[in-house]
């Protein structure tokens, strides 16, 4: 029903409600009808949920089941290896998601709130959980609205609902019935809903929707859509076929291949599978899964908690950030941004009146009130007028509370000769209306702060001679002396201009959705440099809802990569706004803290919620929390984003070129008369360990230097994109060759174990390869030690390949001999070809 449109005995009347409330029995028998007063929470991911999340991967299954046929054939080493491998990598997925999970369930415990009830004429407290339709629902400043009423009684009632309609004023609230059926939730001044905040005085309400039924809940429900996939998910999901459909056609070759040459079917069966051990690589996932938890480490530290893991890298692929003003893009602290006078200076009078007309209070944090007359409040004291003097000198002793209608507030004092003093606050034209000498200039200074976007605040006084003060209070706001005006503005992070800027050069177009006024989002835009001068000048780059109602979809389609402020825009909106911007194969960003902006955080590539300001429905529809609700902090998460995908990049690179080179290896040395050259225990030493280590510590390279001057990625183009399969093949194979080349030299120079030799050249020609892909540009022009903890892994993987050809324990497992001198010395020279070889391909790049 629209609510706001009956008058109060229709209201009584449908609700079946007296003066009193509802006796204990209707509320019980209305409990029944329309249950408790919550919002329906999605299905919680139970730690169970999640370890079975981890097993969802093609190449996680074909790795298991490669575990599974070597097991049943008795080779358990290689199956305990890689189901070890695999729990690892399930391991860390769980334990940060399972952290997520726990931060935000805690974030969530933070609102448990209680409701002040008239039940059968006495006023109680009871569990916001348990009000139904009809109850008269009594608020003070500072409580939450626990559901959606109707106002019966309002007295000097402001409420702060930025979380459900984006206004970061608060809005002033009456009792009258309201004309028009489809009025934005923020012009309906006679309702107060679920989860929005008294931020002054105090009301009297009846509850007329409850729960799921409520403008909170009815929002709740549009999130009722499953996640899609990340880039990197889609990225690794189509790796992961590819390489399994590779893997799985080159075993069924080799082992179709040796059949037919009369092979022994179980041997052909165990090589296949070394095989297949050798072609996927088991670290893969484990090293994926490390690098985003280091990453989202790194990324708590900077104020930014990732709920899902695959967010750190997804952040690299947008192309729009479409982002809320209000506390994100701002401040949400209002301050006054230039205080008008006619003559001079500001008057003494004026500061005192900016102090005292206000009912801002000293909190345990410092002072708490209503926004802008904390903002009036903190520029008094700014310019040396303390509250607390100013008090003792002109003691408050009535008030005339601020009123919709009214449009104003005053206070009275008493002076230390006996006599008044009347301040008086509020909207221009109701202030001039009770001055005695009106002067036209108050409105064209008015006009030109508000051409800024500020909002202004007229403020006057009347000196009363000593006497008594008259029953009607009202009547001595007139003849007043208008002292100045305040331009009021919740300004800018000064963070956000530099964060926009950068953005901007990553080739990121940032898009500001609000509930404000579009006046204010202009001004705020150009301020902080998301609006040009000549885009300031363009009408259509700045949109309001009422305005997108009225294009329609197709025209929308048209527009939207014009647009880049939305004002007074509805949760529909900001879906289609988002929905849009994807059609025109854009990678989209959304940030949000309200409730109003959880379906649009849903739909998004990824969803941003704000941790201090944010409601826990838009924190459990986001990807990644803002801790500290900063803009600046998502461009460095779009940093750590590109960062991160630029070193998984390079330990894929690294990881299926040593794989490339085992296959090469493999295959190649029968084909040209030579045994193959090298163990199942060695393939699984090479994956696990020369693999393993370096690629690790691949993940903490630090960012290219022209990570943030570059254009985002297309989020469709393949993980092998940009050279990387090109890379792989060739470098595979040419490090397979040069294995190849270090067995047939040693065999025919006599060397018996020219088995070590092979092994060893291709383990450490990864080494080689290791140092040279850590960057794009040569390595001569890099920091020796820009990533000590690879420098280290790279000495700690020499250190253990020496103990396995050195030590005569590790001998026996991996059957190697120890090296002479000479056999070390062409290991070394042949193994520094991979490296000298990437230089080259460098080089011949432009890239060196």
């Amino acid at each position: 029903m629209n609510w706001h449109l009956l008058q109060l005995h229709e209201l009584r009347q449908a609700l079946g409600v007296g003066q009193e409330g509802l006796s204990d029995a209707q509320a019980a028998e209305r409990m029944l009808e329309h249950g408790p007063n919550v919002l329906e929470g999605g299905r919680r991911r139970t730690l169970p949920r999640l370890v079975l999340g981890q097993f969802k991967d093609l190449m996680v299954l074909v790795l298991l089941a490669a575990a599974v046929i070597a097991g049943a054939i008795g080779d358990l080493t290689d199956t305990y290896i890689i189901v070890a491998i695999v729990c690892v990598n399930a391991v860390i997925g769980v334990v940060q998601e399972f952290r997520a999970e726990k931060a935000l369930e805690a974030l969530r415990r933070m609102a448990a709130p209680q409701a002040t009830v008239r039940r059968g004429g006495e006023l109680r407290t009871v569990p916001a959980r348990e009000l139904v339709p009809g109850d008269i629902v009594v608020l003070e400043a500072g409580q939450v609205v626990p559901a959606d009423l109707r106002f019966t009684a309002c007295h000097g009632l402001r409420m702060q609902e930025a979380a459900l309609t984006g206004e970061s004023l608060d809005t002033a609230k009456q009792p009258g019935e309201l004309e028009g059926e489809g009025l934005p939730l923020g012009d309906r001044t006679n309702m107060g809903f679920k989860g929005t905040v008294v931020a002054k005085g105090r009301g009297e309400g009846i509850v007329v929707a409850t729960g799921m039924r409520t403008e909170m809940g009815r929002i709740a429900r549009l999130l009722d859509q499953g996640t899609t996939a990340t880039p990197l998910q889609r990225r690794m999901t189509s790796f992961g076929k590819v390489v399994s459909v590779a893997v799985l056609a080159l075993c069924a070759v080799l082992f179709a291949v040796g059949w037919l040459r009369g092979g022994d079917p179980l041997t052909l069966l165990l090589t296949a599978i070394s095989l297949a051990v050798a072609a996927i690589p088991e670290a893969l996932p484990a090293l994926m899964s490390v690098s985003l938890a280091l990453s989202a480490a790194r990324m708590v530290k900077q104020r930014a908690l990732v709920r899902r893991l695959a967010a750190v890298e997804t952040l690299g692929s947008v192309t729009v950030i479409c982002t809320d003003k209000t506390g994100t893009l701002t401040r949400n602290r209002m301050r006054v941004e230039e205080l008008v006078v006619l003559d001079g200076p500001p008057h003494q009078h004026l500061l005192q009146a900016m102090s005292l007309n206000n009912d801002v209070v000293q909190g345990a944090d410092g002072p708490v009130g209503e926004g802008t007359e904390l903002a009036l409040f903190e520029h008094a004291e700014g310019a040396g007028v303390n509250k607390a003097a100013t008090e003792r000198e002109l003691p408050r002793v009535a008030e005339v509370p601020f009123d919709a209608s009214r449009k104003c507030m005053s206070t009275i004092h008493r002076r230390s000769d006996g006599g008044h003093r009347i301040f008086i606050k509020g909207a221009l034209e109701i202030l001039l209306e009770r001055t005695a000498r009106p002067d036209p200039r108050w409105r064209s200074e008015a006009d030109r702060l508000a051409a800024q976007g500020l909002r202004v605040m007229a403020i006057g006084m009347r000196d009363l001679p000593p006497g008594a003060l008259p029953d009607d209070l009202h009547s001595l706001e007139n003849d007043i002396a208008l002292l100045g005006l305040a331009g009021i503005q919740d300004p800018p992070r000064d963070e956000v201009p530099q964060a926009i800027a950068d953005c901007r050069s990553a080739g990121i177009r940032t898009v500001m959705i609000t509930g404000d006024h579009p006046l204010t989002a202009r001004t705020i835009a150009h301020r902080i440099g998301l609006l040009s001068g000549a885009e300031l000048a363009d009408a259509r780059t700045v949109i309001t809802g009422a305005e997108l109602t009225r294009l329609g979809s197709s025209g929308m389609d048209d527009r939207v990569e014009h647009i880049r402020v939305y004002a007074r825009v509805s949760p529909e909106q900001k879906l289609d706004i988002v929905s849009a911007l994807q059609k025109r194969g854009h990678f989209v960003a959304m940030t949000g803290d309200g409730v109003n902006d959880a379906p649009a955080l849903k739909r998004a590539d990824i969803g941003v919620a704000m941790g201090i300001t944010g409601t826990d429905v838009s924190r459990e529809a986001a990807d990644m929390v803002l801790l500290d609700d900063n803009f600046a902090t998502l461009t460095l998460a779009v940093r750590e984003g590109r960062r991160v995908f630029d070193n998984i990049r390079k330990f894929i690179k690294y990881i299926l070129t040593a794989n490339a080179g085992e296959i090469w290896a493999i295959t190649l040395a029968p084909l040209v008369g030579l045994p193959v050259p090298l163990l199942p225990v060695h393939i699984l030493w090479i994956n696990l360990v020369t693999d393993g280590l370096p690629g690790l510590f691949l993940s903490l390279e630090p960012a290219e230097r022209d990570l943030m001057g570059r254009k985002p990625r297309d989020p469709q183009e393949s993980i092998f994109a940009h050279g990387l399969g090109v890379h792989i093949l060739w470098v595979g194979l040419l490090m397979g060759l040069v294995t190849i080349a270090a067995q047939a030299w040693a065999i025919r120079t006599g060397h018996a174990h020219w088995q070590t030799i092979a092994f060893n050249v291709l383990c450490l020609s990864q080494m080689g390869h290791v140092w040279a892909i850590r960057c794009e540009r040569s390595v001569f022009r890099t920091a020796f030690f820009s990533n000590p903890a690879l420098f280290g892994a790279v000495a700690l993987t020499f250190g253990l390949q020496a103990m396995v050809t050195f030590v005569p324990v590790f001998q026996g497992i991996f059957h190697t001999q120890p090296l002479t001198l000479e056999e070390f010395l062409a290991v070394t020279a042949l193994s520094s070809v991979v490296f000298i070889g990437v230089e080259v391909e460098k080089l011949f790049s432009g890239r060196h």
